[in-house]
């Protein structure tokens, strides 16, 4: 099944008119490190690296794990990484108008054919009646930072329903979950594969789905240091290559159901390498799977998604209004969607 799904893979990198990767300028044995966060959304760079697609391209790549995006981003403006893939932040904005980074590609999206992103309650606030978005006034809804995806899908969230919640940085995801189950904090929005284990301890209940408010969201990118980008286009071009045959095999497997109930399962197994390693794989099993949406195929990104996201964060005052997209985006590497 894995040859199978390699064979794909190939067949769809050979497709010029739908990835914008074909005949790259390989990289020769190149090192690269890749940042990474140990989750689901990562998965196109834990099934590169696995299957062999990113030494097929060329690159002797190590991962590197962090425990959230704004110091990956750093770490990747200081030459320490070389690609990663992290959401749009008013941290990455910064970076990128300093010169230090650049978007090359999409990674991780809502689908609304697909299961997505969940906007949870508290229980403590569940039972004081927020059991809607549409409740979020006067509420506390945690976030990492400001400026970082999650104030991003509140806001907007919150928007649409003529809301004003309140945002609480704890900086980390870990203390997030831990404030909403404590009750400290009234509402979140976050993937699946997090929102649908909490939602079943019954401490957190789901009130919503983020792609009824965003249904295209682009929530992750993949991005790398304006050196590589702009200097060295065969490294740069290899990572796409390795990355996207290992979003291709994933997609095939965890959200398409195209290559059968086999390849699933293999696909959990090596996922669970790197994602809820502390628990057996009986128990990371299933949120592995509820953690399955798309990632995009050949890297392709929604400008319109990122344009959105930039001009939120400047209405906020949260990033220099005289950022445009050419600052932080190079769409010479991918297919972009949208205009």
């Amino acid at each position: 099944m894995t040859t199978l799904n390699r064979r794909q893979s190939l067949a769809l990198m050979g497709a010029a008119t739908l990835s914008g990767l074909a005949a790259p300028a390989i990289a020769s044995g190149k090192k690269a490190v890749v940042g990474a966060l140990p989750f689901t959304s990562h998965s196109g760079s834990f099934v590169a690296l696995e299957r062999g697609y990113f030494a097929e391209a060329g690159l002797d790549v190590e991962l590197k794990f962090f425990q959230a995006a704004q110091p990956m981003a750093v770490a990747i403006a200081s030459g320490d990484v070389d690609f990663g893939v992290t959401a749009i932040s008013g941290g990455l904005l910064s970076l990128a108008q300093k010169g230090a980074v650049k978007v090359i590609g999409g990674a991780l999206s809502e689908d609304p054919a697909i299961d997505g992103q969940k906007i949870l309650a508290s229980d403590t606030a569940y039972q004081a009646g927020l059991t809607s978005a549409a409740g979020l006034g006067g509420k506390r809804f945690g976030m990492t930072t400001a400026g970082s995806s999650f104030h991003y899908m509140g806001s907007k969230i919150a928007a649409a329903e003529n809301a004003a919640p309140e945002f609480i940085p704890l900086q980390k995801v870990g203390a997030i979950i831990g404030a909403l189950k404590s009750g400290q904090i009234d509402a979140w929005s976050i993937v699946p594969h997090i929102a649908k284990p909490l939602a079943g301890s019954g401490a957190v209940h789901i009130i919503g789905n983020v792609a009824d408010y965003l249904p295209n969201y682009q929530v992750t990118t993949v991005f790398t240091s304006a050196k590589n980008a702009d200097g060295d286009r065969a490294l740069t071009e290899s990572f796409l290559k390795g990355f996207s045959m290992g979003a291709a095999d994933y997609n095939a497997a965890m959200v398409d159901a195209t290559a059968g109930e086999d390849a699933k399962q293999q696909m959990v197994d090596l996922i669970h390498k790197y994602v809820y390693t502390d628990r057996p794989r009986e128990k990371a099993a299933p949120s592995i799977i509820n953690g399955s949406m798309r990632i995009n195929e050949g890297a392709a990104i929604n400008v319109d998604s990122v344009r959105d996201q930039m001009a939120w964060m400047q209405a906020e005052g949260l990033v220099d209004s005289e950022i445009t997209l050419d600052t932080f985006l190079d769409t010479s590497y991918v297919d972009t969607i949208g205009t």
